[in-house]
């Protein structure tokens, strides 16, 4: 980092008077936390995004609480504590559906010396970290000044090394010393910083934002298991669609999703872009809603046009039946993802179900249409068809019918297929082999 060792810095204590943050609106479990803390001699403050969220006059997600306590102390103060974490050490406090996560004081070090200490460092990256330092120390060792706010218990003050509350008033995420040598350590704060902007309205700092781009391929050394968590949080938090535009302004989202950009970049009509955007504005309703959202039908929305233009090449190439081609294609898009965003099979199985039943509404006519409705995954299927015609991939007829077959009686429904399925006397020509004149 730059010049955050050369000299200690003068924090901000901003007083209660000044700031918006009262204990009304902090989680009773997290108080308790911070007041045994407090009772036994350590120091306890509220930190991160419960600051940052309560400074904004938002609701926090959850409260993270920082001490100069070893997690072994936190240990015997807690019977409801475990400790977890390898890179970091952290102390987990139990009540019930609620966790507050207690972290010690982290030093700081110096990027171009030796690790030291139970700290590892590969290639800029660091992978281990168990280095405990000062409260100061622990602020400048943060990633975002936003997220570098300390609410103290003892006196109800915010403690402010970073600048944090100025650009939160200004609406500025800005990181904490040199970015590219952040970003090295850690290149998921790419994804954190689109992530904090699109969510809180803010702006990134041009320092900041500068070498991402080039940066970002970094993330291929980050785990897939890892990225999958945090798309689940670009994407299910309400604001899907600005993250989407976000990422791929930065190069973000092909390097989260390469096969999709690939078809991306060669959509000259616009259908495929318009298809996901379309998809993450009904997440972000439904969200604003109050209504349930899946990382299924989110993945296979955001798949989706790598799997239609794999399929479409495997019909016109290895002339394979359509239902085949769909096999296939889902399954080399998905190889290829799984290197980047592990998919967990318990959302990719459901999520090629959804794609095989394209080609089943597809097909209207006959028993297999009232048969389908009571299929699991009819639901999510028609209204991933719908998306379709809404973009102009599926004719609005198809759209249209399954629609008013849903609501129709038994005998509007018998009527209805009936009307749309092939006579017999086409399905046998349909069987009858060509004969050897032809």
């Amino acid at each position: 980092m730059t010049d955050v060792q050369d000299s200690k810095r003068v924090p901000r204590i901003i007083p209660r008077s000044e700031h918006r943050i009262s204990r009304a609106n902090i989680s009773d479990n997290a108080l308790k936390v911070l007041y045994r803390l407090k009772s036994a001699g350590y120091q306890a403050y509220l930190v991160g995004g419960g600051v940052r969220d309560l400074s904004l006059g938002r609701e926090p997600k959850d409260f993270d609480v920082a001490t100069d306590a070893r997690p072994e102390a936190i240990k015997k103060l807690f019977r409801n504590c475990r400790l977890i974490g390898r890179r970091f050490r952290l102390a987990h406090v139990h009540f019930g559906p609620e966790i507050i996560e207690v972290a010690t004081f982290r030093a700081l070090h110096d990027p171009n010396g030796d690790a030291g200490g139970d700290r590892v460092i590969e290639d800029g990256m660091i992978v281990r970290d168990n280095v405990y330092g000062t409260l100061e120390e622990d602020a400048l060792r943060r990633d975002f000044t936003i997220n570098a706010l300390y609410y103290n218990i003892a006196d109800f003050t915010v403690v402010d090394y970073t600048g944090g509350m100025e650009d939160l008033e200004a609406g500025v995420v800005r990181l904490i010393g040199e970015p590219e040598v952040r970003y090295r350590e850690d290149p998921v704060r790419m994804l954190r910083a689109v992530r904090f902007a699109v969510k809180l309205g803010l702006k990134i700092h041009p320092d900041t934002a500068a070498p991402i781009s080039a940066m970002a391929e970094l993330l291929q050394h980050i785990p897939p298991a890892r990225l999958y968590e945090e798309c689940l949080k670009l994407f299910m938090s309400g604001m899907a669609l600005d993250a989407f535009e976000a990422l791929r302004r930065f190069n973000l989202f092909a390097q989260l999703f390469p096969g999709v950009e690939r078809v991306l970049l060669r959509d000259e009509h616009g259908i495929s872009t318009r298809f996901i955007s379309a998809a993450l504005r009904n997440t972000d309703e439904r969200i604003a809603e109050g209504k349930p959202v899946t990382p299924v039908f989110l993945f296979a929305a955001l798949l989706w046009p790598a799997v239609r233009e794999a399929m479409q090449a495997y019909l016109e190439q290895d002339e394979l039946p359509e239902q085949q081609a769909l096999q296939a294609a889902s399954q080399e898009v998905l190889q290829e993802q799984v290197q980047r965003v592990a998919i967990p099979k318990r959302i990719s199985i459901p999520m090629r179900e959804i794609w095989n039943l394209q080609l089943r509404l597809a097909r209207r006519g006959g028993r297999r249409a009232g048969r389908l409705l009571g299929h699991p995954r009819f639901r999510a299927a028609y209204d991933f068809m719908l998306l379709r015609a809404e973009v102009g991939e599926v004719e609005q007829e198809v759209a249209d019918w399954w629609t008013a077959f849903q609501a129709g009686s038994d005998e509007e429904r018998r009527r209805m297929t009936e009307q749309t399925a092939p006579s017999r006397r086409r399905r046998r020509r349909r069987r009858r082999p060509p004969a050897a004149s032809e």
